[in-house]
């Protein structure tokens, strides 16, 4: 539903004029012109992921591993996504801000940008207005919607699927500064380990996880199986889920977006759900919200 159709009766049509056009700035549209800060960086990024492969080390490869545990699966995943889009989770607010940080280290956006845009994702899915939808192209909801796409992560009116955020000082400061941590973190690596920690910590950690990110937006809405009757076209894919530690699992999230669960059989492996549950298990987060793969009421742990 629009901004401007949940405007009531009794509004005044200046106002709800003024929402109308501000949703359709904010509706991610087609630009003809592409965005140069991306395309500067994601073809630096590639380039350095390809100079990775000829700096191979094992203490490089640690590196990697460990920072793609903290980006990707605590950052992105569990923090970014689980936790502060959709509130799978509570935490303290300690907990949640050192986890908003490692979800800067994968260099995809400030947290008012990506909650934002996510929000959008879930209200038009695979509709006019999504973000990133397959229907208006694969490549569009790869990576076109970032190249060629109206949204930009300084948008003021991204704040109002976010009040929740644009009232935090420290989300206001880490949107404006995201790319801070993991600039910090590069040139630790460097001075430490060289060149080799650099451009895996780095250069192929982010690419890979950016492609990683993006597959959940493309390949789980195209390809895959359906346990809900959404009203979309999101799907359950196995590969996807392996790779990105249980999002993949999509037609289940989009079914029931705050269960903290993504998996809803055991076969279905959720490693960022098990880390929600260590956390739960150290006294670190509460009122986990799990839903079963028979729907009804989700159950909530550690309430």
């Amino acid at each position: 539903m629009s901004a401007a159709a949940e405007m009531p009766v009794a509004a005044s049509p200046v106002r709800v004029e003024t929402v109308r056009a501000d949703s359709e700035t904010l509706a991610q549209t087609r630009s003809a012109k592409l965005n140069l800060i991306f395309v500067v960086t994601l073809t630096v990024f590639h380039l350095g992921a390809i100079a990775a492969l000829f700096f191979f080390s094992w203490s490089a490869l640690a590196v990697f591993a460990v920072l793609w545990v903290l980006g990707q699966n605590v950052g992105i995943a569990m923090c970014y996504h689980r936790l502060l889009t959709h509130r799978g989770f509570v935490t303290p607010k300690w907990v949640e801000y050192a986890m908003a940080v490692c979800s800067t280290l994968s260099l995809q956006g400030g947290p008012i940008y990506w909650v934002a845009v996510h929000r959008m994702h879930h209200q038009l899915t695979d509709r006019p207005g999504d973000p990133h939808s397959p229907r208006d192209g694969k490549w569009w909801s790869h990576m076109g919607w970032i190249l060629n796409g109206s949204l930009r992560n300084k948008n003021p009116l991204l704040a109002r699927y976010v009040p929740d955020l644009a009232n935090d000082r420290f989300y206001l400061w880490l949107s404006r500064w995201h790319w801070v941590p993991v600039t910090a973190v590069g040139i630790g690596l460097f001075l430490v380990g060289g060149w080799p920690w650099l451009l895996w910590g780095i250069f192929l950690r982010v690419t890979l996880g950016l492609h990683v990110t993006w597959l959940v937006n493309s390949a789980t809405h195209i390809w895959g199986a359906r346990r809900f009757q959404t009203r979309d076209d999101s799907r359950n894919n196995w590969w996807v889920a392996l790779l990105t530690g249980g999002e993949g699992w999509h037609n289940n999230h989009h079914a029931h977006p705050v269960s903290a669960s993504h998996g809803m059989a055991w076969y279905e492996v959720d490693f960022n759900y098990w880390c929600i549950r260590l956390l739960g298990f150290l006294g670190l987060a509460k009122r986990i919200k799990v839903q079963g793969a028979t729907g009804g009421p989700a159950r909530v742990l550690h309430p």
